[in-house]
């Protein structure tokens, strides 16, 4: 089983199609959103994130990328997650662009939770059939879905009832 990372997404932050040309305009545009979902100030997002990647690259290959970074002011970890169309070069290990994108914020403070939240997101998108329920995914009630662990690994995504 997948495990369920509603607990950090914030309501709201889960995007089919995110149309971006740059890895920049990716962090830019998510950080934004998942700010404004937040109450906080999009520049001190997008500044955090792009400081965190300038210290490496995000990009974990396989076509995904986990953006994270410690912010003040923030209460909880909050995550939103993007599919990108087209694929955009986020000097992953394996030099794949990157259409998967969970961004993640955690508060300035935090430590070990923020490591463990970075570590649920990384073993949820190693799995390969996973990844492909996400990118085949119609919608965003669909995705949603799939992030909330409602994925067996056996279908390529949930299926209505």
């Amino acid at each position: 089983m997948t495990p369920d990372l509603s607990s950090l997404l914030i309501d709201g932050q889960v995007h089919p199609v995110l149309r971006a040309t740059s890895r920049k305009q990716v962090l830019c545009e998510l950080g934004t959103r998942l700010a404004e979902a937040v109450g906080l100030d999009g520049r001190l997002v997008i500044e955090a994130v792009m400081e965190r990647e300038r210290l490496g690259s995000t990009g974990v290959g396989s076509g995904v990328a986990i953006p994270h970074a410690r912010v003040e002011g923030l209460k909880r970890t909050a995550g939103a997650f993007a599919r990108i169309e087209p694929a955009v070069d986020f000097d992953a290990v394996d030099e794949r662009p990157c259409d998967l994108v969970f961004m993640l914020l955690a508060p300035d403070g935090e430590g070990a939770d923020h490591l463990r939240a970075l570590a649920k997101v990384s073993r949820a998108m190693r799995q390969a059939g996973f990844r492909e329920a996400l990118r085949k995914a119609v919608d965003q009630s669909e995705l949603e879905a799939l992030l909330s662990g409602e994925w067996s690994g056996k279908q390529s995504a949930p299926t209505a009832a």
